[in-house]
């Protein structure tokens, strides 16, 4: 058990690509972890302990539960990029039942009531029940069929639904759908009676992670990183009436370059023809309108365009018109690519200038609603406190949202990069379901400004075919950069190569080609009595007592991120928005409650957003061009850290030093030029510290790269010891005793690493200094 605590990560990180691939799938890797972790936090609780009764189900609920009443549930008009003025909200008080997967029919007898449209399993559902592969939920509730004229035809809309939902109304089947996190609509009007009460029934089969489909972070044995099953409806339930030839959906495309944005539609019902129209107006003021004939895209020209941006996130009103139909969206008009900076570095742009994105992963997940936020206003608070506390970017984590929460994203002005939800990680993976909604996923978020990556795959989790999936997704959208893998299993295509490093920070390996961004890292936890979904067992990467540790910890991430970004980092996603379930790393607690971090975040991450400070190189690391040591596997004489030490008997090699798991295993950073294949290793070499970088030795950093364990003395002063495992090149601020030992002109740097666990097991060391004249004063020093 101790070996489980303190290597848990580090063993994954020394499985092979190809092996974590298949036998090693991420969701059984990361439930390790997630056990090993909490096992550790709990105080090595023993296998030998006698089974317990399962725990009382959590109450913990948000403020804004307390505004959830049968007759005001989420209220606002659930599709802000396709607006028309009548419609009716169903939310609200339904019946449900749970039966027999076997049941073909609904049951002559309800359980009881639910409130839609939150989740089964939740609390604001008032059940709080599980729903298993082998059972179906029913959903029914009657309506009034909202007046209609002149041929007009009824939508029904259903935000999502997870995962096979079927429709009835007035016992005349209307259609199946499948998929858990895109919208679906039916057009109802030939089932509805001519008058009365109209029966809606909904027949819910969802297998959560005994199936192939995308599930994100559900599961029936929630534990670790992996969260409470949603089950059924979780989005809001809507009538449209709507003309008989109506604008089912639209797709806006900008182009900064020559001040256009480009708007297509795609028609419903009857065939629509004859031409169709759309006004661009800011500020309620129209400044440019163009029409077309229906089927062909329309491209409305605006004069001294203004550009989107997190910045100034302005949005033009779009007004749109289609023979009787009449819909209102909005466009934002910006670029997000890959391109070379001054240095001729790729990082991600925006509106073809470089900018750092820097956000929390963000889970999407609430103690009382699970995969619902209670209300509209709780929705917003998360986007809303992720721009006051000073990101501008956020990564939606293999989950996705209401359309209204990416209208707020676009309206606040907040980057977004996309997960797609995944499935099972083993070898059942369902391809075509993975692909299916993919497409669709696309599809309905491609208007949104604030999107500017797609990730199809986390972590190697059901990962397949990613070349292919990659080049597919870039010819379905050709005008966002494409992750092909956050974390683990890059395939060297797409736009950006991502590494995951906790604690961190750390860089992936270097491309010339690509941008190189850090996915995750961070992950810093703080348990916060009396706002835990448990009181036990609550875990983060690495936990700390009180908010000043833990400030000062964060502190140190962001100066360090500053040296890499310097080096060519071009983002990174920090672990996270808020606690979740038994997760204790959010800025926030999983209620929203507490802010675990000072609100003067927004002046700690303002450097990150400048042009990035020039980094001059002191001891330059192994990252793009061996670096040459003396090097020898025996033990040296004592003095062998000083200066004066006669080294002449000692090897000479490149770093890094190192030995692979297996024979042919590629290092994920540093590459590996020197075998190392002994229990221990010491190194030697000079490097020249200038009389400025001496003066101002407090902006000197360590750039490590281990797997292991190392002490590292400058002159002969013990200056740096780590253990573990750094995933990438980390960078690590000088400290007091480090400042103190450099001196003006040439210093002499010792390593001794060792391993720290037996064989078959993975080895490495590669180390060196870097310099950044300005870091920012306001940021605490480590």
């Amino acid at each position: 058990m101790l070996i489980l605590c303190f290597g848990f990560r580090m063993v994954f990180e020394t499985i092979p690509g190809p092996a974590r691939r298949a036998r090693w799938r991420g969701v059984y890797v990361m439930r390790a972890m997630a056990l090993a972790a909490t096992t550790c936090a709990t105080g090595f609780a023993t296998a030998q302990q006698a089974p317990q009764a399962p725990p009382p189900r959590p109450t913990l609920r948000t403020r804004w539960a307390a505004e959830v009443t049968p007759a005001h549930v989420l209220a606002e008009y659930p599709r802000p990029q396709l607006v028309r003025e009548r419609w009716t909200n169903l939310n609200g008080t339904w019946e449900y039942a749970i039966t027999d997967s076997s049941a073909a029919t609904p049951p002559a007898k309800f359980d009881g009531s639910i409130l839609v449209p939150f989740a089964v399993e939740s609390q604001l559902s008032g059940v709080q029940k599980t729903v298993n592969e082998q059972q179906l939920l029913w959903y029914r509730r009657t309506f009034t069929a909202p007046a209609r004229k002149n041929g007009e035809r009824l939508l029904l809309h259903f935000g999502a639904v997870d995962w096979k939902a079927t429709i009835s109304v007035n016992g005349k089947e209307v259609g199946t759908h499948t998929g858990g996190y895109d919208p679906f609509t039916y057009d109802i009007t030939d089932a509805l009676t001519a008058s009365g009460p109209q029966t809606l029934v909904v027949r819910v089969w969802d297998p959560t992670d005994a199936g192939d489909q995308p599930r994100g972070k559900q599961t029936r044995q929630p534990e670790g990183i992996f969260y409470t099953s949603v089950t059924g409806i979780w989005q809001t339930v809507w009538l449209e009436p709507v003309p008989a030839a109506y604008v089912a959906r639209l797709a806006t495309t900008s182009n900064i370059d020559n001040g256009s944005v480009t708007v297509s539609v795609t028609t419903g019902g009857a065939t629509a023809s004859g031409s169709w129209k759309v006004t661009a107006l800011a500020n309620g003021k129209s400044v440019a309108h163009a029409s077309g004939a229906v089927g062909t895209p329309i491209v409305v020209t605006i004069p001294n365009a203004h550009l989107w941006s997190p910045n100034d996130p302005f949005l033009y009103d779009l007004d749109i018109t289609v023979g009787n139909d009449h819909v209102r969206s909005y466009a934002g008009l910006r670029k997000t690519s890959v391109c070379a900076d001054a240095a001729g570095t790729r990082r991600l742009c925006l509106n073809n200038k470089p900018l750092f994105q820097y956000g929390p992963l963000d889970q999407g997940w609430w103690p009382d609603g699970l995969y619902t936020a209670p209300t509209d206003a709780a929705l917003k608070f998360d986007i809303e406190q992720t721009k006051r506390l000073g990101f501008n970017m956020i990564r939606k984590h293999i989950k996705v949202e209401p359309a209204r929460w990416y209208y707020y994203t676009d309206k606040l002005g907040v980057l977004v990069w996309q997960d797609m939800p995944s499935g099972n990680n083993d070898l059942r993976w369902g391809k075509e379901a993975h692909t299916s909604e993919l497409a669709r996923m696309i599809d309905e978020l491609y208007s949104h400004p604030s999107i500017v990556v797609w990730v199809p795959f986390n972590e190697g989790w059901g990962q397949y075919d990613t070349e292919r999936v990659t080049a597919w997704l870039k010819m379905r959208d050709t005008t966002r950069p494409v992750n092909n893998a956050s974390g683990w299993s890059d395939m060297h295509v797409g736009d950006i190569t991502d590494a995951h490093v906790y604690t961190g920070p750390g860089m992936p390996p270097f491309d010339a080609a690509r941008a190189m961004v850090l996915g995750e890292f961070g992950g810093l936890g703080l348990p916060t009595p009396g706002h835990m979904w448990v009181d036990q067992a609550n875990w983060g990467y690495q936990t700390y007592k009180d908010t000043t540790e833990l400030a000062q910890a964060y502190a140190g991430l962001v100066r360090d991120l500053r040296v890499l970004a310097a080096e060519g980092l071009s983002a990174a996603v920090y672990t996270q928005t808020t606690d979740v379930e038994t997760e204790s790393n959010g800025l926030f607690t999983y209620d929203r409650a507490i802010l675990k971090l000072p609100a003067a975040l927004a002046v700690w991450h303002s450097p990150l957003y400048g042009t990035p400070t020039k980094r001059e190189v002191v001891a330059a690391t192994s990252w793009k061009t061996p670096q040459t040591w003396q090097y020898t596997n025996d033990t040296p004489d004592t003095n062998w850290t000083k200066p004066e030490y006669d080294a002449h008997g000692w090897k000479s090699g490149p770093g890094g030093f190192g030995q692979p798991l297996q024979p042919g295993y590629a290092r994920a950073a540093v590459p590996l030029k020197t075998w190392w294949q002994t229990p221990e290793i010491w190194l030697r070499r000079t490097f020249t510290v200038t009389p400025e970088q001496a003066a101002n030795s407090g902006a000197l950093y360590w750039r490590l790269d281990l797997m292991g364990a190392v002490d590292a003395y400058i002159n002969g002063q013990l200056v740096l010891q780590r253990s573990g495992g750094t995933s990438g090149v980390g960078a690590i601020a000088f400290d007091s005793t480090a400042r103190r030992a450099v001196h003006a002109g040439e210093n002499t740097l010792a390593v001794y690493a060792h391993r720290t666990r037996p064989l078959p097991a993975f080895q490495f060391i590669d180390l060196g200094i870097d310099y950044l004249p300005e870091l920012d004063a306001n940021v605490p020093k480590r």
